[in-house]
């Protein structure tokens, strides 16, 4: 292509020239404008967009004084303590094991102070975690046992003469009328005569969670079990490891070893070759013994 044609395109008349010059002349402009001109200054505020902003102000604060508040504190029964919750407590490994062996025994605590003579845990650990315990209302509202004068006044002691209830047939209102017994423990002792189709034997309250030594010595001075109930017993030689598992002193590891020990020696012949299981509640035998049969 030669300059000739080349130098053609750049051939303008004169009112291409102006045109050409005005429009260089606002593209300068512009320049000039977009480096020293501030755009936002001029921007428009509406009085709605300042009322929301004031708004989401406070909405802001509300939320970080959300974060501030403290996690809600929930109470709890020490005797029911895990090994993790023993841990998150600040509990030693000893300490958590010194409360589990005093729980295997039956036994409860009663206060705070009950429970650091059986865990052995600091003063400065107890008054850290004291405040969460919670225990049954019974305990809270124990009253101290007087000793009274016995009178030798026969007719007065004939009216205080108590008429025994045999504890397979007392009622929901029968139990609570005895002092340290609410609507939720008489339920409970109700639940397990249930479970286990009638009680044999008054020895079977210390096996109902809640109930104080005290307590339990009142039941006895106004129930008794005055003949033992006619229940299915079962059959250990043929009851499945469910049937033997939902027995209350067997539960599920015990009724496991009872299956396994019956599949290696054979039948079970009496009370005496379940004593040789593992694990086998040899403090509850006779009473266990009453709710068995051997074939």
């Amino acid at each position: 292509m030669s300059f000739k044609i080349i130098s053609g395109y750049f051939i303008f008349s004169r009112e291409q020239r102006k045109g050409v010059f005005v429009l260089c002349g606002i593209i300068i402009v512009l320049q000039i404008l977009y480096f020293f001109v501030n755009f936002s200054a001029l921007a428009k505020e509406f009085p709605e967009k300042q009322k929301w902003l004031s708004l989401q102000s406070q909405i802001d604060s509300m939320k970080i004084v959300g974060k501030k508040e403290l996690p809600k504190i929930y109470l709890f029964n020490p005797n029911f303590i895990s090994d993790y919750k023993g841990y998150k407590l600040g509990m030693s490994v000893q300490e958590i094991d010194r409360l589990l062996a005093f729980r295997k025994e039956n036994k409860y605590v009663n206060s705070a102070k009950e429970f650091q003579n059986v865990t052995q845990v600091s003063d400065s650990l107890l008054n850290a975690i004291a405040p969460l315990f919670k225990f049954p209302d019974w305990v809270n509202n124990k009253k101290q046992f007087k000793s009274y004068e016995r009178y030798s006044n026969k007719a007065f002691t004939e009216k205080e003469k108590i008429i025994f209830i045999d504890i397979n047939n007392a009622t929901k209102e029968d139990l609570i009328n005895i002092y340290g017994i609410g609507e939720a423990i008489s339920i409970r002792i109700l639940k397990q005569k249930e479970n286990l189709g009638g009680f044999v034997s008054m020895e079977q309250m210390k096996d109902v969670w809640g109930l104080s030594p005290e307590v339990i010595a009142n039941l006895n001075t106004h129930f008794k079990v005055s003949v033992i109930p006619n229940f299915k017993k079962i059959d250990i030689n043929n009851a499945s490891l469910k049937e033997l598992s939902q027995f209350s002193y067997f539960r599920f590891p015990l009724a496991k070893e009872i299956v396994t020990f019956r599949s290696m020696h054979g039948d079970i012949k009496n009370i005496e070759d379940l004593t040789k299981i593992k694990g086998f509640p040899v403090d509850k035998i006779k009473i266990i013994e009453l709710y068995l049969v051997f074939n």
